[in-house]
């Protein structure tokens, strides 16, 4: 498949293509294979993939850093959608942009009335249809977000992620006990919960 876009040619932007390649580090902890042909479809080095992982780094913890939001706002550009959104008795707004690696997703920021951000993670995109979630065997990676697997496979406990970006759901599937591996929303690996080697996915 032929690369889908090239990267900024002017070494002072960081945009939508810097931001994914953003997102494909951290998921290559779980599924290399899968972020690297991502990768080669934005048609970028690996050089060029640490070196926006290490600007996003830094505007993230620069002493000057602009909030979250505007910081997702200056990199994404202006939202595809924003829409006001209550859970439990607080009110947030959702804001939706799309990242071309993933066209049937899109990237949610739950933001609070005063800008502070509580979420960022992919969710399916609205009227995108979802994937058939009924087996351990339809737990494929890359193939369904925590919202999807939550609901399909009612109840589940949420687990503490093994960093920031990352999430995890204990449930029962095909009647074995399984935890769901997710970096920003998206699963990357299902295994046994006893924490043996076989993995759930392959």
């Amino acid at each position: 498949m032929p690369a889908m876009s090239a990267m900024p040619a002017s070494p002072g932007s960081f945009g939508p293509a810097a931001f994914q390649l953003v997102l494909l580090r951290r998921m290559a902890d779980f599924r290399p294979d899968l972020a690297e042909a991502a990768r080669l479809r934005l048609g970028a080095t690996l050089a060029e993939q640490r070196e926006a992982n290490r600007r996003w780094q830094a505007m993230v913890r620069s002493p000057r850093a602009r909030g979250a939001l505007a910081r997702y706002r200056s990199v994404l550009g202006p939202p595809e959608s924003a829409s006001r959104r209550t859970i439990g008795d607080l009110e947030c707004e959702a804001l939706l942009w799309a990242l071309p690696l993933w066209p049937e997703l899109r990237f949610e920021v739950l933001a609070a009335p005063d800008g502070a951000v509580w979420n960022e993670w992919l969710v399916r995109a609205p009227g995108a249809p979802g994937p058939v979630l009924e087996t351990a065997g339809d737990l494929r990676p890359w193939s369904a977000t925590v919202d999807e697997v939550a609901r399909a496979y009612a109840p589940v406990r949420p687990m503490e992620g093994t960093a920031p970006t990352r999430w995890r759901l204990a449930f029962t599937a095909s009647g074995r006990p399984l935890v769901a591996e997710f970096t920003y929303g998206l699963l990357q690996d299902v295994r046994p919960a006893d924490g043996s080697a076989a993995a759930a996915t392959g």
